[in-house]
């Protein structure tokens, strides 16, 4: 998985994450790639810096660095997800939506043991990829402690389903 910061033609700022870079290209052709503000689907790839891995004693934080999202995923279980769609407006549930079909697409789904298999990852006994699945909060509070980077999203309903 690959993390863009991304802009569309009326200057909004947004990130995505995609496959690899030919995936991010053929979506942003076919117009798949919207801006959750405007809609537009005139995207671009907005600068960026390199999010740069360190390990083992190098690892100390950088200052005034806001960490960059890892392509692991926790679903939360709290608070419901037909809860948190009623309150969002449209376009946010609509994009909410297409991430959970991309997580699904090009992630593993590790269930209730993606704190472990996390774990397993950051510390090179799994193979590097990206996965899903559910933690409770002691758990992301743990893995959060641990130096290991995921991200938790809202979990809606399939547009689908």
């Amino acid at each position: 998985m690959i993390h863009y910061q991304l802009r569309c033609s009326q200057d909004h700022e947004f990130d995505g994450w995609f496959k690899d870079s030919a995936a991010f290209e053929a979506q942003a052709a076919r117009g798949l790639v919207e801006c959750p503000v405007c809609g537009d689907v005139k995207v671009d790839r907005a600068l960026m810096a390199p999010a740069l891995g360190r390990h083992g004693a190098d690892r100390a934080p950088a200052p005034e660095a806001a960490p960059a999202p890892a392509p692991a995923q926790a679903a939360p279980s709290p608070p419901p997800a037909a809860a948190v769609a009623g309150r969002l407006p449209d376009h946010v549930r609509a994009a909410l939506q297409r991430l959970r079909g991309e997580i699904e697409r090009n992630c593993d789904y590790v269930g209730p043991r993606f704190a472990e298999e996390a774990r397993r990852i950051h510390k090179g006994e799994s193979e590097a990829r990206g996965i899903y699945g559910e933690t409770t909060p002691e758990q992301a509070e743990a893995l959060a402690e641990e130096g290991i980077e995921f991200s938790s999203i809202p979990w809606v309903p399939r547009a689908d389903g």
